[in-house]
């Protein structure tokens, strides 16, 4: 597991800008959190190099593709080893349908997150393509009603930094 960064007030501002735009000029970054371009454009490498900052992506509507239906899928495999397990991740991750997948603890082994069409399409994921896998040995399909936004990853109020790093520190 990766060692925790400390991060400042600053630097949670840039985290919060960029979870919630990752397209941002670094100009309006900059005058958004108050730092010279500069300076901003320094502390967003420093996250990077960090591993803070792992990539940046764009949210797309999957109803506006044509992929209107979408599901939870908790699954359980058997046996639970990590050959089985890596397996069974690399091939959920191949199926162009597949949106997440969580490796959980407690009654399901996956969360699995899929897109698709219509209830046709989610019988045949789920009956030909899960369902067939030989270490699959139970699942459960939710259908999502409704998805609300992820919000920026914030620290919780108390564990806000108060304090803006100094110039020269880390």
């Amino acid at each position: 597991m990766q060692e925790s960064v400390e991060l400042d007030s600053v630097d949670w501002r840039i985290l919060e800008e960029l979870q919630n735009d990752a397209t941002l000029p670094n100009r309006v970054l900059a005058e958004r959190v108050g730092l010279a371009a500069s300076s901003c454009l320094q502390r967003v490498r420093r996250l990077r190099e960090q591993g803070v900052i792992t990539g940046s992506h764009i949210d797309v509507n999957p109803a506006a593709t044509g992929l209107a239906l979408e599901a939870v899928v908790a699954i359980n495999v058997r046996p639970h080893t990590r050959q089985v397990v890596d397996q069974f991740r690399e091939f959920v991750m191949g199926q162009p349908e597949t949106r997440s997948l969580l490796h959980v603890s407690g009654q399901a082994d996956f969360l699995l997150h899929v897109a698709v069409a219509d209830t046709k399409h989610l019988q045949e994921f789920l009956v030909d393509k899960l369902a067939s896998r030989t270490e699959v040995r139970h699942f459960t399909s939710s259908i999502v009603l409704e998805q609300l936004h992820t919000r920026a990853l914030t620290p919780p109020q108390h564990l806000r930094p108060k304090r803006r790093r100094r110039s020269g520190e880390g």
